[in-house]
């Protein structure tokens, strides 16, 4: 008898998810409610592992809500060290009105932070490599083990964001945008709905909220995002890039 001949065990490093999974569920949930959408994306485990990424800021609430509604999920909350102090209390009221059971609290490293941004204030002449530190690397490491993302993303919110599919790939990850078709109106109705408390700083004029320093006030008319990074010409942390259609035949938002 010859010897068997042993197959070697391979690990695929393929990603899990492609940009045609993403084509393939924008049009499956096209024009479908967002509950609906919800419910069949957790319950029915299409998503695999999947986490909330949530900045606690103005309309954080309504995302954190809907799923919490339908199925416990992990939050990432990025702990930049830089947070006004009315984020960091939103948060713990949310955490307990909403029963968030499994919040992840996700900080840069503390050596990469002493060796890049010993004096804390690189955000003031370099924004986009403070939240490389800051925001970007920590949430990497964090989304390692994860099939797939959920953001609060709307495509009202700015002009970079008007192309906002439901579905989007990054990585190999599913990154999934349930509110990209929802209105400022739709948001606020939900949130008198169920209760749900507005974040403070709203009502002093900041419609879109991140850290401190790189976040300003918002003029009546302008995108709610125009706050952020006044000055600069920076639209995005990085932890998102501006949108284009998956689909270039398409002109309008995949909903």
């Amino acid at each position: 008898m010859g010897e068997q001949v042993r197959i070697a065990d391979r690990i695929n490093t393929a990603p899990r998810y492609t940009e045609v999974d993403a084509v393939r569920l924008n049009n499956m949930f096209r024009g479908r409610d967002t509950v609906e959408m919800l419910t069949v994306l957790l319950l029915e485990n299409m998503l695999g592992d999947a986490a909330i990424v949530s900045s606690f800021g103005a309309e954080s609430a309504v995302l954190l809500h809907l799923i919490a509604s339908i199925a416990a999920t992990p939050v990432l909350f990025l702990d930049t060290g830089k947070h006004f102090p009315e984020t960091i209390s939103y948060r713990e009221e949310l955490r307990n009105i909403i029963g968030l059971l499994d919040l992840r609290i996700i900080a840069p490293d503390p050596a990469h932070l002493a060796q890049k941004d010993g004096t804390g204030l690189r955000w003031s002449y370099d924004p986009d490599g403070c939240c490389e530190i800051r925001k970007v690397l920590p949430l990497k490491a964090a989304l390692a083990g994860f099939d797939a993302q959920f953001t609060g993303r709307k495509a009202f919110q700015s002009a970079t964001r008007k192309a906002l599919p439901r579905f989007e790939i990054e990585e190999g990850r599913l990154k999934v945008n349930p509110l990209a078709d929802w209105d400022k109106a739709k948001i606020e109705a939900y949130m008198a709905e169920h209760a749900l408390p507005v974040h403070p700083l709203v009502a002093q004029g900041y419609p879109s909220i991140g850290c401190s320093p790189c976040t300003t006030k918002v003029a009546p008319g302008e995108d709610p995002r125009s706050g952020r990074w006044k000055g600069w010409d920076k639209v995005e942390c990085g932890i998102h890039a501006a949108v284009t259609p998956l689909d270039d035949s398409a002109n309008d938002p995949i909903f």
